[in-house]
């Protein structure tokens, strides 16, 4: 059996290109299943779940007990990127994704062994029109991209272009600073890309986490 991967998104999300197959609204959710059914086909073990439980009511003792157990026995956490997937009217803390992707960042203890930090990936869906714009900007001038990590969760940003030598290697075009290399924890990738070369993008993840000390690593909610 092939990697335990974790899938991390926003279950409800309606914000997505709607799937040829599915009777009815597309949701983040259909992407999921799509996900689930191709990482099978390449031999890693699927472990995502659906995120509906209200975070209202929970205690962080609670939730933490509720990720451990799910995040604990994975090595690669997927990450949804979605239009809809941050709800701003509410904090941080009180959305379920933070937390994934926090306890996927922290090294765990649990019944005796221990668990080393998650290679992480994030696979950004397109939006209802079909388009990556909302987060993904492309250049062909330069040949870069930019990535508009503002619209994120904090945790989620702050494990982006977090590579300690980041500057040490960029290239100026037009007005821009290019980084090169891989200098963001938490790559990112188109869903059209990612599913054509599935092996490829969680290789690249888990060998960005064999580096993991060259970067500074974000593993609190706030």
């Amino acid at each position: 059996m092939g990697k335990a991967i974790f899938v991390s998104y926003k279950y409800s999300d309606v914000n997505v290109f709607q799937l040829p197959d599915v009777i009815g609204t597309t949701t983040a959710r259909h992407y999921v299943d799509k996900l689930a059914d191709l990482l099978e086909q390449e031999d890693y073990l699927y472990k995502g779940e659906d995120d509906g439980e209200s975070m209202a009511t929970l205690q962080d003792s609670t939730i933490a007990s509720k990720l451990g157990d799910k995040i604990f026995r994975s090595s690669v956490t997927i990450v949804l990127i979605s239009k809809g997937m941050k709800n701003d009217t509410i904090a941080d803390k009180d959305q379920w994704i933070p937390w994934e992707v926090s306890y996927s960042l922290k090294e765990q203890s649990r019944d005796g062994g221990n668990s080393k930090t998650n290679a992480v990936l994030a696979v950004v869906l397109p939006d209802e029109y079909g388009s990556y714009s909302y987060y993904i900007t492309e250049n062909p001038l330069c040949n870069s991209i930019t990535y508009h990590t503002n619209t994120l969760f904090e945790i989620l940003r702050l494990n982006m272009f977090n590579h300690k030598k980041k500057e040490d290697n960029i290239r100026h075009c037009n007005g821009q600073k290019i980084y090169e290399g891989n200098p963001s924890y938490i790559p990112s990738v188109k869903w059209e890309n990612f599913k054509n070369n599935i092996d490829h993008y969680i290789g690249l993840a888990v060998t960005t986490r064999q580096n993991i000390n060259e970067y500074d690593l974000m593993k609190v909610v706030k």
